[in-house]
């Protein structure tokens, strides 16, 4: 495989936009929003990356960890991690509570609606970064478009839906929440404009920027996705452009200049699976 390019794919969503960049030429002339688009590779890969587009908040919802999903069925569990490329003034986006919650205190929010207002809701700028673990109580806000990395199975429950006619997965939800605060990570400098933003049990995301040559070693049974963020990434003759998703199974030497900026992704653990992810809700 060496380095190859994925190809997107535009998916539909009701909380999603029109005016998506005209890079993704499968998003143009659609009758409804786009949400997202999808990088994927075969339905065997551990991880896909997708870019999100929203113009309302996506429900509340979280997603079980591997044991929780296997013992219903399924393939693994879903963590996920969020980088944030713009965002509209204002912009949050909700992860955890303000305290930990009961179960039954957790059910009652969701019922009547005041979980919204139970939830933290984080004032988010361009550059933010969010890991979500299995477990997390969630939901993407309005007016970003966000990079995210998931392991790659199709497995949300949504526990609040702003009142939209969408089927709610509460008891799941119960099951699988840890309604807790949330806790933001600290990145580690790795190097000179080189630096790990998560080491998770599923997963690691560096990020890299200019100007600097960074080596990233992979291999066919550990590959790593490269998400471009800002201009001036190149691999040899190839330019890395703003937008678009790279999967290597090989080594590669990535120059990055002066404001240029790309994040890598490998997964780790166990292979995750069969199933392709479908994305958010």
């Amino acid at each position: 495989m060496a380095m190859r390019q994925l190809q997107g794919q535009a998916v539909e969503k009701v909380w999603g936009q029109r005016a998506i960049p005209a890079i993704y030429s499968d998003a143009a002339g659609r009758d409804e929003p786009v949400g997202e688009i999808w990088f994927a590779d075969d339905d065997g890969a551990r991880l896909m990356v997708k870019r999100l587009f929203t113009s309302e908040r996506l429900s509340i919802q979280v997603h079980p960890n591997d044991e929780q999903a296997r013992a219903n069925g399924h393939v693994c569990g879903k963590e996920e991690a969020w980088y944030i490329l713009s965002a509209e003034a204002g912009a949050t986006i909700g992860a955890g509570f303000a305290r930990k919650l009961s179960d039954e205190e957790l059910r009652a929010a969701a019922i009547d609606g005041s979980i919204e207002e139970l939830m933290v809701w984080h004032s988010v700028q361009p550059g933010d970064f969010f890991y979500v673990p299995a477990g997390t109580v969630h939901a993407i806000g309005a007016g970003l478009s966000v990079l995210e990395i998931q392991q790659n199975v199709d497995l949300t429950y949504r526990l609040y839906d702003y009142g939209r006619a969408r089927p709610l997965q509460l008891d799941e939800s119960i099951a699988a929440a840890v309604p807790e605060p949330f806790v933001h990570r600290p990145a580690r400098a790795l190097g000179p404009g080189r630096e790990e933003l998560i080491a998770a049990p599923k997963f690691a995301i560096e990020r890299l920027a200019g100007p600097y040559d960074h080596h990233i070693a992979a291999n066919p049974s550990n590959p790593v996705w490269l998400m471009p963020i800002a201009s001036g990434c190149t691999v040899g003759k190839t330019d890395l452009a703003p937008g678009t998703v790279w999967l290597t199974d090989s080594p590669v030497d990535i120059a990055v200049a002066n404001g240029g900026e790309m994040l890598a992704a490998r997964a780790s653990g166990g292979r995750s699976g069969d199933h392709r992810a479908e994305g958010e809700d």
